[in-house]
C-alpha cells in the first residue's frame, strides 16, 4: 500500500515557521512612540517661543502706546505722536514677523530632519524583518521538503 503524506505535519510545520514575532511590534511602538515624543517637543518647543515673542511684542507695542499717549505741549506734536507711533509699529511689526518666520523655518527643518531618520529606521528595522521571516521560511520549505 502507498504511504499518503500527511499534510496537516506539513501544515502544522509550515504555520510553526511563522511564528508570530511580538518583539517586531514592540520595536515599532517604541520607534513611534519616540519619534511622537521628538516631534513634540519640537512643537512646545516652537509654542514656547511664538509665546515669548507675542509677550515681548505686546509689551512693546503697549509702551509705545504709552508715549503716544501723554499730554502734548502743541497740537502738531500729536501729529508727530501719531506718525513716530506708526511708523515704530510698522517697524515692530516686521521685525517680529521676522522671527515669527524663523521659527516656522526651525520648527520645518527639525521636522523633516526627524521624519528622513524615522524613515531611515523603520527601513533598517523592516529590512530586518523581512530577512529574517525569508530565512526561517526557507528552513520550513527544506524541512517540509524533506520529509
Amino acid at each position: 500500500m502507498a504511504k499518503t503524506q500527511d499534510f496537516t505535519a506539513i501544515m502544522k510545520d509550515m504555520m510553526g515557521a511563522f511564528p508570530v514575532d511580538t518583539s517586531a511590534m514592540d520595536n515599532a511602538f517604541k520607534t513611534t512612540a519616540t519619534l511622537n515624543e521628538k516631534l513634540s517637543a519640537v512643537s512646545v518647543s516652537a509654542a514656547e517661543k511664538s509665546a515669548e515673542l507675542s509677550a515681548a511684542w505686546t509689551k512693546d507695542t503697549l509702551a509705545k502706546f504709552a508715549d503716544f499717549a501723554k499730554v502734548k505741549a502743541e497740537p502738531a506734536d500729536y501729529a508727530k505722536a501719531m506718525t513716530d507711533m506708526a511708523t515704530a509699529s510698522a517697524e515692530a511689526a516686521a521685525e517680529h514677523v521676522a522671527s515669527f518666520a524663523e521659527i516656522a523655518k526651525k520648527v520645518q527643518m527639525d521636522t523633516a530632519e526627524l521624519m528622513m531618520a524615522a524613515g531611515k529606521d523603520a527601513s533598517e528595522e523592516a529590512q530586518a524583518v523581512v530577512k529574517k521571516a525569508t530565512t526561517e521560511a526557507t528552513a520550513s520549505v527544506k524541512k517540509a521538503a524533506a520529509k
